[in-house]
């Protein structure tokens, strides 16, 4: 790494927290920030209000890291926070995580808010569903699905985990991708089934400095399914002077 780089900053997902990428943060040299009202951090009840919160934590020029919903924010700094961004890797990332007019590479919003209705009655009953539902197709399913639950760190609150999924219903950005002009790498499962490989094609095209590297036979956790090689991949890539 060049000595003069700002350190890269990492986003988690929803719900699991920050222990399912502490290895990932760690083999990049990244630190992690929590998402908004996860591990005692204040809550916020809008994406706009939690971009602009995590905004607010980067020093200039920041590599930045996100998986899943993490990517998600990670994209939308970079789009409205183009001083604080140095580069993107976006780990299963996507534009829209439903469908809508001109987007059917996500889940239907019916499906969504069945979800959230299950999550809002017994989130502890969903959460190996959730995990072993997007693990699917992924060559170490089993074995991922194990590992993730494992590190998860405690579940927040119902109203938290139900604000993020307000955010994932409501989070459109296709409008603001063309404008992310810092370099971005997208790293995606080939077999991702709640963020498909569509996905990540479509938001690479429209993205003005974009690499999409895929892998075959993973899923939604690469980074645990095919660590070695999404972990080069993603040092390499942050740490790039």
């Amino acid at each position: 790494m060049n000595p003069a780089q700002t350190p890269p900053v990492f986003l988690p997902g929803w719900c699991l927290g920050r222990g399912p990428v502490q290895a990932s943060a760690e083999a990049c040299g990244a630190r992690i920030l929590d998402l908004p009202g996860y591990n005692g951090t204040p809550c916020v009840e809008t994406f706009d209000a939690a971009l602009a919160a995590i905004a607010a934590e980067l020093p200039p020029d920041t590599p930045v890291c996100g998986w899943s919903l993490g990517a998600m924010l990670a994209l939308a700094i970079a789009a409205r926070h183009p001083q604080k961004v140095s580069r993107v890797a976006l780990l299963a990332g996507t534009a829209s995580f439903v469908q809508r007019e001109g987007w059917p590479h996500a889940m239907p919003p019916a499906m969504l808010a069945e979800f959230a209705a299950a999550i809002a009655q017994d989130a502890s009953a969903m959460l190996p569903r959730f995990v072993g539902g997007f693990n699917r197709g992924d060559a170490h399913a089993k074995t991922v699905t194990a590992r993730l639950l494992q590190l998860a760190d405690p579940l927040p609150a119902a109203g938290i985990l139900g604000i993020g999924l307000n955010w994932l219903r409501d989070t459109d950005l296709r409008a603001e991708a063309p404008q992310v002009r810092a370099p971005v790498l997208l790293l995606h499962g080939e077999n991702d089934p709640l963020m498909p490989a569509a996905a990540a094609r479509a938001l690479a095209a429209m993205l003005p400095n974009a690499r999409l590297q895929q892998f075959a036979d993973c899923a939604h956790a690469g980074f645990l399914s095919q660590a070695d090689a999404f972990h080069a991949a993603l040092s390499a890539f942050l740490h790039d002077a």
